[in-house]
């Protein structure tokens, strides 16, 4: 199956930004945007500065922490031309480091669990860091979205942008080889914002890079996102046992509460009494996404929300997309705007290769080894 992470390694180079964000819905007008701001967020423990970086073009407005890679805030126009953050975060450094469920942050080495946190890698048995239980989950106790990136602002014609750089030393978190990853934010004229992963090792190893940011298009804190519009271009998904460990069964969609093949409100089915749903307390599922591993990103999922017209048009390259409900976020969090998070009041679209895989022969391979070039794109295009 290493062929599948071969192939994407090859092909999946960057398209240009118009040729990938396209999408339903209405794009924003072009606004020129102006160069990267820097600012002090504020200290860790050890001293460690962590900045914020604010950067906005053709109406989007975008605030990312050095710690994490952490999209703070995200605001977009509504039917009215009225900006909203439209992400779950919080105000103050502290709260990040202390309780956040990964608010916003980049994920690595392994986005999603990888059961009992084990693997075998050419015959070398692996054991990871566990934190989910007896499961290890995006990359183990401190993963890439507690460490300060190195932040990079660029200009390039009418994008403007961040290059983030972590490199994971091997051993880290129990991963084989030094893994030295780059991530891309551009936001485009058009105010579309783009991710491109990047990440080279010097020892075979497995990688899953992903953005956990939780998304409510009402606007931050305004409550459920059971109202919601969501449509994935999916026909399977893949069921999960009592941890949320995939069975590797890769199962049709039609006919149960997981067909989003044509738009429907996120609420009409959650609590349909599915075993699946019972088990994960509402959507926390891997879509293996129809169009498999593409050479460049593929409109797979579109977000709307009716209350403020606002869209979001996700196109990604990779095989599987895990939307997560919100589920088990319980109101002990105070957001940016002083509002609590209870369940259901944002969701997560997380573009990824499918949870476990290192477990799971018939799953795309998420190998990569010395020699090649981890890289991967996701493309957010906002529209009303």
């Amino acid at each position: 199956m290493e062929l599948n992470r071969r192939t994407v390694i090859a092909g999946a180079a960057a398209a240009g930004l118009a040729a990938t964000t396209l999408g339903p819905g209405t794009a924003q007008a072009a606004v020129p945007g102006g160069k990267p701001v820097k600012h002090l967020f504020g200290r860790l423990a050890d001293g460690t500065k962590v900045y914020r970086w604010s950067l906005a073009n053709g109406g989007t407005r975008l605030k990312v922490l050095s710690y994490g890679g952490i999209v703070q805030s995200l605001e977009v126009p509504d039917r009215h031309g009225r900006h909203a953050n439209v992400v779950a975060g919080f105000a103050g450094l502290d709260d990040y480091v202390a309780s956040s469920p990964y608010f916003g942050a980049l994920i690595g080495r392994y986005g999603n669990r990888i059961g009992k946190g084990r693997f075998t890698l050419d015959g070398t048995a692996y054991q990871l860091s566990v934190n989910d239980g007896e499961n290890s989950l995006h990359g183990g106790a401190k993963g890439f979205d507690k460490h300060v990136w190195d932040v990079e602002p660029f200009t390039r014609g009418s994008d403007v942008g961040l290059r983030l750089y972590y490199t994971s030393v091997d051993g880290e978190m129990g991963y084989p080889g030094t893994l030295r990853s780059k991530v891309t934010y551009t936001l485009d004229r058009h105010g579309a914002w783009r991710i491109d992963y990047e990440a080279t090792t010097n020892r075979a190893t497995v990688v899953n890079l992903t953005s956990h940011v939780y998304w409510n298009l009402a606007g931050e804190g305004s409550g459920t996102i059971e109202d919601h519009e969501l449509t994935i271009a999916a026909s399977r998904y893949t069921p999960t046992d009592a941890g949320l460990i995939p069975t590797g069964e890769l199962a049709r969609v039609g006919g149960t509460p997981f067909d989003f093949r044509r738009a429907k409100p996120i609420g009409r089915d959650i609590r349909a009494g599915h075993v699946q749903q019972v088990q994960a307390k509402g959507y926390d599922h891997n879509w293996a996404l129809d169009k498999g591993i593409t050479a460049g990103p593929k409109h797979v999922a579109t977000l709307r929300d009716p209350r403020s017209g606002r869209t979001l048009a996700i196109a990604t390259d990779q095989p599987g997309l895990q939307f997560y409900s919100g589920n088990f976020l319980d109101g002990t969090l105070t957001g940016t705007g002083g509002r609590t998070y209870r369940q259901g009041d944002a969701l997560c679209l997380e573009t990824q290769h499918f949870p476990d895989s290192p477990n799971h022969a018939n799953f795309p391979s998420t190998v990569l080894r010395p020699g090649q070039t981890y890289r991967t794109s996701t493309v957010h295009t906002f529209g009303t």
